[in-house]
C-alpha cells in the first residue's frame, strides 16, 4: 500500500467514524478517536453483517484494499453507543 493510498483510507475511516458518531449523538474524541473508530466499525459491521448473512455493499476499494462505508457507519455507530452507555455507568455522568 502507498502512503498516499494509506492517507485517503485513514480519511475515509475518519469521516465513517465521524458520521457514526454523529448517528449515535455522541462524540468519544477528536479526529484521531474518529479514525480509530472508524476502523472498529469496520470490524463490527462486517462481523454483523456476515452473521446476518447480509450483502457487502458500497465498498471503497483502494490500492487492492476495500473498506465497507455502509458497514463501518453503521459499526462507528453501534460501537459509540455502546462506549457511552458504558461511560455512564461506570463513571455515573454522561
Amino acid at each position: 500500500m502507498t502512503i498516499l493510498g494509506f492517507l485517503v483510507l485513514l480519511l475515509i475511516a475518519a469521516i465513517c467514524g465521524g458520521i457514526g458518531q454523529s448517528l449515535a449523538g455522541y462524540d468519544l474524541g477528536g479526529c484521531l478517536v474518529s479514525i480509530i473508530v472508524g476502523f472498529i466499525g469496520a470490524y463490527i459491521g462486517l462481523w454483523l453483517a456476515s452473521k446476518m448473512g447480509l450483502p457487502h455493499f458500497f465498498e471503497i476499494t483502494i490500492d487492492g484494499k476495500s473498506f465497507p462505508i455502509v458497514w463501518a457507519v453503521i459499526g462507528s455507530a453501534i460501537f459509540t453507543l455502546v462506549m457511552a452507555l458504558l461511560r455512564r455507568v461506570f463513571t455515573g455522568r454522561e
